[in-house]
Formats: structure tokens, C-alpha cells, sequence
């Protein structure tokens, strides 16, 4: 697997993130979103530069294995409500987009063990650039 870029996460998503991660069961996806969480480099929400990927962010990204394209939102799980333009933080995608900056690609282990990468394209909307700190 392929080095993994630096990611940003701003204190607020992190406390928020701290306190999900409490109340859920151990599994694959929790220790991925603790590893990422523990790499990250954590700073206040008024300082996180506004082509990073933050909690409740829309972006644009494209996945290498196919070329495609994908615009989605990334949420925490008691948003998901069943549409598909939204990824959970706790799926192994969504924890690989947390803290990535425009330009930057990701790889994360995908089914068959085949490794699967994500290209960062753009940041369409970011709560912190909209000065958004309640979501």
C-alpha cells in the first residue's frame, strides 16, 4: 500500500468524531477512522485551510480504478437517511476522504483485496469556509 498523505481535521470534528467513535462497537471501520483520526493533524476550525475535506463537506473526487467521477457529502451516520449523495465517515471510503486536501489521492484496501484509490478533485461546499461551526 502506498504512503498515506497528510490529513487536516479541525477540533471540532475531532471531539465530535472522539465521542462517536465511544459509542460504537469495535470493528474494522472504527480502528480505520482511529488510525486516521490519530495521524491527522488536528487544528481549531477557523484555521482549517478551505480545500480540505471536513465533516458535512461536499466534494468532488474520482476513483482510479474506473476514471468515474463522483460528487457525495460526507456525514456522520445519524445523517444518513438513505441518500446516496451521502458517504458515513464510518464507511472505509468516507474515513479515507476525512482530512484529505484538493489534489491528494488516497488508497485504502477494497473488496478481494484489491486496492482502491480516490483522487481528492474539489471541495464544493466546507462548513468551515461558510463559517458553518453547528453541523
Amino acid at each position: 500500500m502506498a504512503q498515506l498523505p497528510p490529513i487536516t481535521v479541525s477540533t471540532l470534528d475531532l471531539a465530535r468524531l472522539e465521542a462517536l467513535l465511544e459509542r460504537q462497537p469495535e470493528s474494522d471501520a472504527v480502528l480505520q477512522l482511529e488510525v486516521e483520526l490519530d495521524r491527522a493533524k488536528v487544528v481549531p476550525p477557523t484555521e482549517v485551510p478551505d480545500n480540505i475535506v471536513t465533516m458535512n463537506s461536499t466534494i468532488t473526487f474520482s476513483m482510479a480504478n474506473n476514471k468515474e467521477t463522483f460528487t457525495r457529502t460526507l456525514c456522520y451516520p445519524r445523517d444518513m437517511d438513505g441518500d446516496v449523495q451521502k458517504i458515513s465517515v464510518l464507511a472505509p471510503i468516507g474515513a479515507a476522504l476525512l482530512g484529505l486536501a484538493v489534489g491528494q489521492t488516497m488508497e485504502w484496501p477494497g473488496p478481494n483485496s484489491n486496492a482502491l484509490q480516490v483522487t481528492i478533485t474539489a471541495v464544493d461546499y466546507q462548513p468551515e469556509r461558510a463559517g458553518d461551526y453547528q453541523s
